[in-house]
């Protein structure tokens, strides 16, 4: 049993708690309280170091956007195929991830990837603060077995471009005049009836406009998408499902 002297120390250590749960547990335990209130407390200090933690990364991100890096196409592909010869221009992966890099850290935030293969190549991009708070976006193409690859190369050639554009649309960002992948003197592949479908499906999910975002994508109808686009506009209508809590 505690003496009269113990309880009165014990009260006027309680009597200024500060405002965080931090200071509410220090408090706490100099008071003697139990174990089930104490995790109560843990608990609630998680929580608002999540929250702390996913205010900071906003705010870091909406600072970064507001004076974004320029991002030049700095790459020349060409080769020939049975149809001709082809060629585009891109920002090459380390272009895009220097400058983008470079800007981000100034923030306390920094990118990284992981690559999966599931019949596709599955590469997802992570942002992460440093006071924890992280978000990703996850694109997936198969292998590009464009200008006579071997199938090493094919893996690394689509690597790099999921890589490139999971971090541009992470970041919300695009390269000058848009990359042109796939431009090309050939006739241009446009996406699938199934293809277009799921857009459609997807716009009408997270409350989009479609003429809205077919003017995004810099296209007059669906189907006169081209294939190389279509990457690029899932990942935007992934990262849009995601701000509204919905399963990709």
């Amino acid at each position: 049993m505690k003496s009269k002297k113990e309880v009165k120390e014990a009260k006027v250590i309680q009597v200024k708690p500060g405002n965080t749960p931090a200071d509410m547990i220090r408090a706490a335990v100099s008071g003697g309280a139990d174990l089930e209130k104490l995790a109560g407390l843990l608990t609630l200090q998680e929580r608002w170091e999540a929250n702390e933690a996913l205010k900071a990364y906003n705010v870091a991100m909406a600072n970064f956007k507001a004076n974004p890096p320029k991002i030049d196409k700095d790459k020349t592909v060409s080769f020939d195929t049975s149809k001709g010869k082809t060629s585009y221009h891109h920002a090459s992966l380390a272009n895009v991830t220097d400058k983008i890099s470079s800007e981000l850290s100034k923030h306390g935030l920094s990118a990284s990837w992981t690559t999966k293969q599931n019949g596709a190549i599955l590469v997802t991009c992570k942002i992460t603060h440093i006071k924890g708070h992280s978000e990703e976006t996850t694109l997936q193409a198969p292998a590009d077995i464009s200008g006579s690859k071997n199938a090493i190369q094919a893996i690394g050639s689509t690597i790099t471009y999921l890589q490139r554009y999971t971090l541009l649309c992470l970041t919300g960002l695009a390269t000058e005049d848009q990359d042109d992948d796939g431009k090309t003197s050939e006739p241009i592949e446009y996406i699938t009836n199934d293809e277009a479908n799921i857009i459609a499906d997807r716009v009408i999910e997270v409350g989009g406009n479609l003429d809205k975002f077919l003017e995004l994508m810099k296209v007059s109808k669906l189907e006169e998408m081209p294939k190389s686009v279509y990457p690029k506009a899932i990942a935007i209508l992934d990262t849009a499902a995601k701000k509204k809590g919905l399963k990709k």
